[in-house]
C-alpha cells in the first residue's frame, strides 16, 4: 500500500457519555467524520513532502532514543524490532502492536528505519471534546514530571498542515494527563481525587506546553498516565496558533485553536504499566480501549483512524521508560474554542466558573463519568 493511502485520522476524541449528552455526542461524532473525509482528501497529494519529513523523523527518533539509552547506561547498538501494519478500523487498531522492542535476543531486524518507520500512524485530526479538566495558563516546558512517580515517557509529536503538506512551525502544543492513581493536577473537585485538597490547584504536574520546531516537532518528558473509572488510559492535547510566550513562561495571544483531542496507548502496554508500582495502588476500575467510547464508536470505528502512540522501550525492562511518537495532521484553517473551569495565574491556580466539556473522570470519591 502506498504511503499516502496510510494517512489516518486521530483525535476524534469525544468524552464518555453523560446523561443528557447523547444527542450532542452523536452530532459531534458526525461532524468529526465529515472533517476526517475532508482532511483525508486534502492529504492525498502530500506523499513526497511527507515522506521527506518522515525520513528525517526516523533519524531524529533514532538519535533521541540513543541519547536516552546512554543516560540509562543501556547499550546503544542493541537491535530494534518494529512491526508495521496497516490499521483500518477499531478491531484492527486494537490488534495492531505499536511496540518496537529494543532487545537483542528478540530482534529480527537491526535497521533503525524498520523500528521507527511508522508511516501508518500518520494522522488526520478533527476536533474532540476537551473534558472538564483543561487548565488555562500552564507553563511552556518540556519536562512536566515534577515529582510524580511512575514510568518515564518521552513523547514526540510531529504536526503537519493538511492544506499545505508542510510541517506546522511555531504552534504551541498543550498537553495534560492524570497521574498514576487517576488524579489530574491543577483542579479541585469531588470528581478528581480528594475534593478537599485545595493545594492541588497549585500543582502543575503532567501539564505543559511546547513550541513546534522547523520540522513541526514537539517533545515532552512525562509519566505514563494512570486511569480513572469510565475512561481508557489517554492523554489530552490542545494546539494554539499565533500565541506569544511571556517572560513568566506562559503563553498569551488572540490566535486560533485548530485542534482539540486525545491520544491512547496499546492495551498490552497499559497492562504492563498497571502491574508496576505506583499504578498497582489505583483501585479504580480500568476501562479497556475496546470498551472506551472515545476510542471506539467516536474515534476508530468505520474510519482509518489510529490515535495510538507508537513506542519503544529504552531497555529490556519497562522500568527503564519508553519513547513514544505519533504524526498529527491538522487543518490550520479550523478554529475551535477550548473551555476551562480552572486557570493558573500569578497567584496560583483558581476556579473560573467556566464549564468544561463532558468526559471528566470519576476519581476517588467521585462518580464514574
Amino acid at each position: 500500500m502506498r504511503f499516502t493511502k496510510s494517512l489516518v485520522l486521530a483525535f476524534a476524541a469525544l468524552a464518555t457519555a453523560h446523561p443528557g449528552h447523547e444527542d450532542a455526542e452523536a452530532a459531534q461524532a458526525l461532524k468529526s467524520r465529515q472533517v476526517y473525509h475532508a482532511n483525508k482528501r486534502a492529504l492525498e497529494a502530500c506523499g513526497t513532502k511527507i515522506q521527506a519529513l518522515h525520513a528525517r523523523g526516523v533519524e531524529r527518533r533514532t538519535a533521541e532514543v540513543a541519547k536516552h539509552r546512554i543516560a540509562r547506561r543501556i547499550a546503544v547498538n542493541d537491535p530494534y524490532l518494529k512491526e508495521n501494519a496497516v490499521k483500518r478500523d477499531t478491531t484492527s487498531v486494537l490488534q495492531k502492536d505499536h511496540q518496537g522492542t529494543i532487545n537483542a535476543t528478540l530482534a529480527l531486524e537491526s535497521d533503525a528505519s524498520y523500528v521507527f518507520n511508522a508511516s501508518s500512524s500518520t494522522v488526520l485530526n478533527p476536533e474532540g471534546e476537551i473534558g472538564p479538566f483543561y487548565v488555562s495558563g500552564e507553563y511552556v516546558r518540556s519536562d512536566i514530571r515534577n515529582d510524580e512517580p511512575g514510568i518515564d515517557v518521552v513523547l514526540e509529536a510531529q504536526l503537519i498542515d493538511v492544506n499545505t503538506c508542510e510541517p506546522i512551525v511555531g504552534a504551541y502544543f498543550d498537553i495534560w494527563s492524570c497521574n498514576s492513581t487517576g488524579v489530574y493536577s491543577g483542579v479541585q473537585t469531588n470528581m478528581n481525587g480528594n475534593g478537599a485538597d485545595a493545594s492541588n490547584l497549585n500543582n502543575t504536574a503532567l501539564r505543559g506546553i511546547q513550541l513546534s520546531d522547523d520540522d513541526g516537532v514537539v517533545q515532552f518528558t512525562t509519566k505514563f498516565p494512570g486511569h480513572y473509572a469510565g475512561r481508557a488510559t489517554h492523554l489530552h492535547v490542545v494546539v494554539h496558533q499565533e500565541a506569544t510566550q511571556l517572560e513568566n513562561g506562559t503563553i498569551v495571544g488572540s490566535g486560533t485553536v485548530p485542534h482539540i483531542g486525545q491520544f491512547f496507548w496499546d492495551q498490552k502496554l497499559i497492562t504492563q504499566v498497571e502491574a508496576t508500582s505506583p499504578y498497582t495502588s489505583n483501585t479504580q476500575r480500568l476501562t479497556l480501549n475496546a470498551l472506551d467510547r472515545v476510542f471506539g464508536a467516536q474515534e476508530t470505528r468505520g474510519t482509518t483512524s489510529d490515535p495510538v502512540f507508537n513506542y519503544v522501550f529504552f531497555g529490556d525492562s519497562i522500568d527503564d521508560g519508553l519513547f513514544s511518537w505519533i504524526y498529527v495532521g491538522i487543518d490550520t484553517s479550523a478554529s475551535y474554542t477550548p473551555t476551562y473551569s480552572f486557570q493558573l495565574t500569578d497567584h496560583g491556580g483558581e476556579a473560573t466558573g467556566n464549564g468544561g466539556g463532558p468526559g471528566g473522570p470519576g476519581g476517588p470519591g467521585g462518580p464514574p463519568q
